[in-house]
């Protein structure tokens, strides 16, 4: 009985193993070719830690999806929305609950407000970042 389960899982097994590589060269190729809004928003504000000492990521996998940028630390996910997102609301609406049912709080920035006002932009994320609770946590420690 158990000889015939195994095949089973190594089945599963793999297709997650495929799964996960895909979702990895994707995000390979999201990173090398971001946007003109997300290079903007990755140089000027989140790049080396610029924005409170935090470390963002670029083109973070979690769980089936793919954020635009991610910070562990706070749990804080920023998606930079443009022309395409548009037509996918329903995905954005089931992503945007997947990831928040992990604990993981959205940002969703407009590319007009990234290229148009930055200024603008950095002064939302430092009131969130400074706002949550994992971050005034950790500067008590």
């Amino acid at each position: 009985m158990i000889k015939e389960a195994i095949p089973v899982i190594l089945d599963f097994m793999d297709i997650n193993i495929k799964r996960n590589q895909l979702l990895k060269d994707r995000a390979r190729i999201l990173r090398l070719n971001m946007t003109k809004p997300e290079k903007k928003l990755w140089h000027d504000l989140l790049s080396k830690k610029q924005l409170l000492g935090i470390r963002f990521i670029r083109q973070r996998i979690i769980g089936n999806f793919i954020v635009d940028f991610y910070c562990a630390e706070l749990k804080l996910a920023i998606e930079v929305d443009g022309g395409i997102h548009d037509n996918k609301q329903e995905y954005d609406s089931e992503r945007s609950n997947e990831l928040k049912s992990l604990g993981i709080n959205i940002v969703r920035i407009s590319n007009e407000h990234i290229l148009y006002n930055i200024v603008s932009v950095k002064e939302s994320l430092l009131d969130i970042c400074c706002n949550s609770p994992l971050y005034q946590r950790g500067k008590t420690t």
